[in-house]
């Protein structure tokens, strides 16, 4: 049976005060299932970049409820939630933002230097991050450095870098925005892999047909989910 893995309630987010103020989030209600792929849509200023900041808590709410594996993390301060940042989720972003001199393996290691899971020797850290490059397909990549690599082996690799701590949530923000048609498919087909490994992924894009390839739609629209595609 399925579980809630996010649910948040009535949530918002406003920028400014007085006559500047901007709600860039008005009373949000949604949930996302353990195992779910969704995909996030909706125009620009529609609210969805300020929604994924909230749900990979790189921010807080200005009023509202967010549980995420069961736990409310809308009250929690900047050490709390990157804590659960660091054991939690992992993140695939447009621009990669892989380190350049580093190779696809010390990429992907990255986030087991700051992780609380535990102590790992290097050589753990090494097999993990192994394992991680040969689930996105870029085993005989690991000592490559990105600019040896296409856009899409990079963005792999950013994938890779998201999956090494086992995260409950993977957020992928427009993670083929950067690429041609054939490796935005190539990303998203990876991602419906992991899916069907049982991973929970939430992805925002503005590619309609990349959104339908999703288990389920949420369209923003002014800070609101909305019903229907927009248009």
């Amino acid at each position: 049976m399925n579980e809630h893995l996010i649910e948040v309630q009535e949530l918002t987010k406003v920028y400014g005060t007085g006559g500047a103020t901007v709600h860039a989030l008005d009373g949000i209600n949604m949930t996302l299932e353990e195992g779910e792929f969704v995909a996030i849509m909706g125009p620009s200023g529609s609210g969805k970049s300020t929604l994924m900041n909230i749900l990979g808590c790189l921010d807080r709410p200005t009023d509202g409820r967010y549980w995420l594996g069961g736990e409310d993390v809308s009250r929690l301060n900047r050490a709390q939630l990157a804590d659960i940042r660091n054991r939690q989720i992992g993140f695939v972003f447009q621009s990669y933002n892989l380190l350049p001199r580093s190779t696809a393996l010390k990429n992907v290691m990255l986030p087991l230097l700051y992780s609380r899971n535990g102590r790992r020797s290097a050589s753990e850290r090494e097999k993990l991050a192994r394992e991680a490059l040969e689930a996105v397909g870029l085993g005989d990549r690991a000592h490559h450095r990105p600019n040896e690599m296409s856009g899409g082996e990079q963005q792999r690799v950013a994938i890779a870098r998201a999956l090494v701590n086992d995260p409950l949530l993977i957020l992928a923000d427009e993670p083929t925005g950067n690429l041609d048609t054939n490796s935005s498919q190539e990303i998203v087909d990876i991602l419906h892999g992991l899916h069907e490994r049982g991973r929970t992924i939430a992805m925002i894009t503005h590619e309609p047909d990349l959104a339908k390839q999703a288990q389920r739609i949420v369209f923003l629209r002014d800070g609101r989910v909305v019903d229907g595609e927009e248009g």
